[in-house]
């Protein structure tokens, strides 16, 4: 009996369409958009936390082996992951999930981008190309950006194809029910001026149109000097910001300083899934965004 019960087991995991579409994403957020989307059909490996910069990250070994073993990667793209994805995928030696193979997947080119530089000059930091990566930020990038995305997984398992297209309708009957309600609470930000540790919240401020009127950072990637502190705090007179937010990974001791010095509150937005307790899922990321927000404007 034991070993009918063996032999059925492997056969099942033999046939198709029974095996978990393997899946590694680079940064939380589509690791948890690919879990919505794909559900039990598929396995999700993040490659980073929320509480890593994920422009600054190290091809580990152990990331090597999750690639080796992928079926689809999931980047955002726009050179967020140039330090170090470009050489996990070239010596993964899987050759189904090198740029331009159906098993790799740019999340940025899906949606429109912001802050594209009308001219590339190195000296102004660390400038991308295409513009700015932190597109899932405004949550109606995530719809553009997982209707693609169950389209690619259907592609990768023709035979879950319609569960995944039917994962997507789904997730975006609650999204679309999410958003609504996001922007509504979320109307006195409206116009609302703040200070920001990096161009973290780019998309964030265009969806809820707050004003972002300036970094802690001299220069894109470069750490906030006691210079450009000390300036940002004395233009408070002139153009005075309500709240300086700054990313889970980020330090918080020159947003804390700016706080203490202008009398405003320094606000640690969760940025993606699992920044806070409170951001467990991509709905609490955005609960949790729009609750820290509006308590740092009161």
């Amino acid at each position: 009996m034991i070993k009918f019960l063996m032999t059925l087991l492997l056969v099942s995991a033999s046939l198709p369409g029974l095996a978990a579409l393997q899946v590694f994403a680079t940064v939380p957020e589509w690791g948890a958009l690919a879990r919505e989307i794909g559900g039990d059909k598929v396995s999700v490996f993040s490659a980073t936390t929320a509480l890593q910069d994920p422009h600054r990250i190290q091809a580990r070994p152990s990331l090597l082996a999750q690639a080796r073993r992928a079926d689809l990667v999931v980047a955002t793209g726009a050179d967020l992951e140039v330090g170090w994805l470009p050489l996990v995928l070239r010596d993964s030696g899987n050759a189904n999930i090198q740029p331009g193979r159906p098993g790799y997947f740019e999340a940025t080119r899906f949606v429109t981008m912001l802050d594209v530089p009308a001219v590339l000059d190195r000296s102004q930091g660390d400038i991308h190309a295409v513009g700015n990566p932190h597109v899932q930020l405004d949550p109606r990038n995530l719809l553009k950006i997982g209707e693609a995305l169950a389209v690619r997984l259907g592609e990768l398992d023709p035979p879950n194809a319609q569960a995944y297209l039917a994962g997507y309708k789904t997730f975006s009957g609650k999204w679309q029910a999410a958003i609504a309600r996001w922007e509504k609470e979320a109307l006195p930000l409206r116009c609302v001026p703040v200070l920001a540790h990096h161009e973290s919240f780019v998309y964030l401020a265009n969806w809820l149109a707050f004003r972002s009127i300036g970094t802690l950072e001299p220069k894109p990637g470069i750490e906030p000097t006691s210079g450009q502190l000390s300036a940002l705090v004395a233009r408070q007179q002139s153009v005075p910001a309500k709240m300086v937010l700054r990313t889970p990974y980020q330090s918080d001791g020159p947003s804390l300083w700016i706080a203490d010095k202008a009398g405003i509150p320094a606000v640690m937005l969760p940025f993606t899934v699992g920044g806070t307790p409170e951001a467990g899922d991509l709905i609490g990321l955005f609960d949790d965004t729009v609750r820290r927000l509006l308590k740092g404007l009161r």
